[in-house]
C-alpha cells in the first residue's frame, strides 16, 4: 500500500492523495467538524481508520466518494455516563438495545456504569462476566468503569490492570441494593489505590446528611408533587459533596471527575479548583440544560433524576459554565427501568425510580439548546464527543475526525425538526420525558469503523462493536 503527498504552493497547506490502493473510500460533506473548524471536505478511510481529512478538490479520481451534501459530518459522539444494567437485570436495558440505541443517537462508545448490573462491577471477576454478557451483542464500541465501593479497596488495582479506564463511587445511597455508598472514612481507604492507578475517580456528588434532613421535614408533603421532591434534594446536598472531594483531591492528588452536575451554586469552587491547577473535570446532562423545574408537570415521575433538574435560572448558569469551560462535557447518565418502576399511574414521586433515559435524543436535545444560545457544531462536538474520550483515556482514537482516528462518525441534518415519538426510541422501555416534543436536527447514519451500524431507522450488518481497554 503506497500513498503519495503532492504539495502545492498556496496560503494554506493543502496536497493531493494518490491513491495506488484502491481499498480507500471518502465520505464527503459540505459541513465537516474538525478539530480545525467546519469546512466543506472529504473524510478518506482506509482498513477501519481514517487516512486523511481532505479538501473536496483533492479527491482521488478513481475511489469510492458517498456525498451527504448540506448534511454535516461529526465525529462519532462518546457517552460516558451510561447505565446498560447487563448482566443481571437485562430486562432494564442490555447491550444489544442500549448499542442499538447509541447507534441511532450518533454514539460510537459507551463507556457502562459499574452499578445496576448484577454483579456490579466491582472485581475482576465481575468485569469478565460483562464482558461475557456484551459478546457478540454490540452496535457500537464500550468500555466499563469499575466500581468503588465501601469494602473492596484491594480490588481497586487490579481492576485497572485489568483495563477498566477509571472508577464510579457515590457518596450517598445510590437507589439500588448491590453497589454501596462509600463514606469519608472509606474513601480515605481507597484513594491511595485510586492515586496509584493514575485514573480518574467519577463521583456522585450528593451527601446524604442534607438529603436526610430534608426529607424528614417532607414527611408529610404532596410526593406527588415535583416541589416536594425538588425540596428533598436541595443545592446543599451538592455543594457539600463537591467541597468534599476537592478537598480530598487537594490531599491525595487523584483525577476528580464531577458526574452530571445539577447545581450551579458549585461552579465558583470549582472555577478556583481548576485555576489552582488541580485535576477536576466536570460533566452535566442533557437534561439539565433542556428541562427545569418549572415546566415539570405534578405527578410526572417520567422526570425524576437524581441530582434533581433545577430553576430556568440554574440551568442558564449551567450553560454559562458549560461556555467558560469549567464543565468539561455532556453525558446522558442514560438509566432506564422497567416503566413500572417509574410509578407512573401512583403519580408519586418519592418511590419512583430516578433515573432519565435519553440515549436516542441526547444529540437533538443539545441541538435545540445550543443553536439558540449561537453555540455550533464544533462545540458539541467538544463537549459530546473529543472530552468524553479524554475522560475515558481513547482520545488518541476516538472523539476527533482526524488522521489514524478511528473513521467513527456520523451524518447529522442540524435543520430537521421533528417531534419525539416512541419511534425515535430505540433503547428497551420507550419512555422517556421528552416524547411530543418539537426538536432540532436529525441523525441520518452513524459509522463505526468506517462501516454504517445506523441509516435512517435501520440497523445494517451484524453487530460489530467491541470492547476498548484502556
Amino acid at each position: 500500500m503506497k500513498y503519495v503527498a503532492v504539495p502545492f504552493c498556496c496560503a494554506e497547506p493543502a496536497y493531493v492523495v494518490l491513491a495506488l490502493n484502491m481499498n480507500l473510500n471518502a465520505f464527503l460533506s459540505r459541513r465537516v467538524v474538525t478539530p480545525h473548524g467546519i469546512k466543506a471536505a472529504a473524510v478518506l478511510v482506509q482498513d477501519r481508520r481514517i487516512f486523511d481529512v481532505v479538501p473536496p478538490d483533492q479527491l482521488p479520481a478513481q475511489i469510492s466518494v458517498k456525498d451527504f451534501g448540506e448534511a454535516a459530518i461529526l465525529p462519532g459522539l462518546v457517552d460516558s455516563h451510561v447505565h446498560i444494567n447487563e448482566p443481571g437485570r437485562t430486562e432494564w436495558e442490555g447491550f444489544r438495545t442500549a448499542t442499538r440505541a447509541a447507534a441511532a443517537g450518533g454514539f460510537t462508545l459507551l463507556v457502562d456504569m459499574p452499578l445496576n448490573c448484577l454483579p456490579a462491577t466491582t472485581t475482576v471477576a465481575a468485569l469478565e462476566a460483562k464482558r461475557e454478557a456484551a459478546n457478540g451483542q454490540c452496535q457500537v464500541d464500550w468500555m466499563a468503569w469499575g466500581g468503588v465501593v465501601s469494602d473492596n479497596q484491594e480490588h481497586i488495582e487490579a481492576l485497572a490492570a485489568a483495563g477498566v479506564p477509571g472508577f464510579k463511587c457515590f457518596l450517598i445511597y445510590p437507589g439500588i441494593d448491590g453497589f454501596t455508598m462509600v463514606t469519608e472514612q472509606e474513601l480515605r481507604s481507597a484513594l491511595p489505590h485510586v492515586a496509584r492507578t493514575g485514573l480518574p475517580l467519577l463521583v456522585h456528588a450528593e451527601l446524604p446528611g442534607p438529603v436526610d434532613a430534608a426529607t424528614r421535614r417532607l414527611s408529610q408533603a404532596d410526593w406527588s408533587k415535583y416541589a416536594t421532591y425538588l425540596q428533598s434534594r436541595p443545592d446543599e446536598a451538592e455543594v457539600s459533596a463537591i467541597q468534599l472531594m476537592i478537598s480530598l483531591c487537594r490531599e491525595y492528588h487523584f483525577r476528580l471527575h464531577i458526574v452530571h452536575l445539577a447545581t450551579s451554586q458549585a461552579l465558583d469552587m470549582l472555577r478556583t479548583a481548576k485555576s489552582d491547577g488541580l485535576p477536576v473535570s466536570v460533566e452535566t446532562c442533557p437534561h439539565y440544560l433542556h428541562l427545569s423545574s418549572d415546566k415539570i408537570p405534578d405527578g410526572q415521575t417520567l422526570f425524576k433524576c437524581a441530582p434533581p433538574i433545577r430553576s430556568r435560572e440554574n440551568c442558564e448558569k449551567l450553560w454559562r459554565g458549560l461556555q467558560e469551560g469549567v464543565i468539561d462535557l455532556v453525558a446522558t447518565d442514560h438509566s432506564p427501568c422497567p416503566p413500572e418502576m417509574k410509578r407512573l399511574s401512583e403519580r408519586n414521586f418519592r418511590p419512583a425510580w430516578g433515573g432519565i433515559s435519553s440515549l436516542s435524543l441526547a444529540l437533538p436535545v443539545m441541538w435545540t439548546e445550543a443553536s439558540g444560545r449561537g453555540f455550533t457544531l464544533a462545540d458539541i462536538a467538544r463537549w459530546m464527543a473529543e472530552a468524553p474520550a479524554r475522560l475515558a483515556g481513547c482520545e488518541a482514537r476516538k472523539g476527533r475526525l482526524a488522521k489514524d482516528f478511528d473513521a467513527d462518525f456520523l451524518v447529522f441534518d442540524p435543520e430537521t425538526e421533528f417531534i419525539a415519538t416512541e419511534a425515535h426510541l430505540y433503547y428497551r422501555h420507550r419512555v422517556s420525558p421528552y416524547l411530543g416534543e418539537k426538536l432540532l436536527g436529525a441523525v441520518k447514519a452513524t459509522y463505526l469503523r468506517g462501516n454504517c451500524v445506523f441509516a435512517d431507522g435501520t440497523f445494517p450488518g451484524d453487530p460489530s462493536g467491541r470492547e476498548l481497554r484502556r
